[in-house]
């Protein structure tokens, strides 16, 4: 697979990212297209696709963005094409966005939250959070625009700095990225 990172809209790119983000989240849990491209122009974040071997298509994409405050990079999404999922795709995406952060971006961890509601497909989620190395948190955050609550899960890549284990504190990050994505 090949990894294509980029922090400028792009048309194209977007355009092969775009169905695996909308199968894998409903309407009212993703942001719009007029969104993601506003983050970008505000520098927000970074788009991440990961092709098929033969290219044409995206196997796997993320939005993530980083906090150089709290020394992590929040990933605001993540998906695998479902025809891919159980492959080990998502755990190789994985590790290139781990060295990404750690390497190019110095960050000290990885935030993600993840739907906190017992269902099937969350703890499918949960499991491979985990299995991804992330730690989940106790703390379950309500937002007010959407039904579901979330919880926070970290990745420490700093041992001699790790994040914290605080659930509300990892999502400090997370609830900073999501105020500049939606202010207008």
């Amino acid at each position: 697979m090949k990894h294509i990172l980029t922090d400028q809209w792009d048309e194209t790119l977007w355009a092969k990212a775009k169905p695996v983000y909308e199968a894998a989240f409903p309407e009212h849990g993703r942001k719009k297209d007029a969104i993601v491209k506003r983050m970008f122009e505000r520098k927000l974040c970074e788009l991440h696709v990961w092709l098929d071997d033969i290219g044409s298509e995206a196997a796997a994409m993320a939005l993530t963005a980083a906090d150089p405050n709290a020394g992590v990079l929040v990933i605001d999404y993540f998906a695998v094409r479902r025809e891919n999922r159980g492959q080990g795709i998502g755990m190789a995406c994985m590790a290139d966005m781990r060295r990404w952060a750690e390497h190019v971006k110095k960050c000290r961890g990885i935030v993600i939250e993840a739907e906190a509601d017992d269902s099937a497909d969350n703890a499918n989620r949960m499991r491979f959070w985990v299995k991804a190395g992330f730690k989940p948190t106790d703390y379950v955050h309500a937002y007010i625009w959407v039904p579901e609550t979330y919880r926070a899960l970290a990745l420490s890549l700093d041992a001699s700095n790790p994040l914290p284990e605080d659930g509300e504190q990892l999502f400090k990050p997370i609830l900073r990225y999501h105020e500049k994505a939606y202010r207008r």
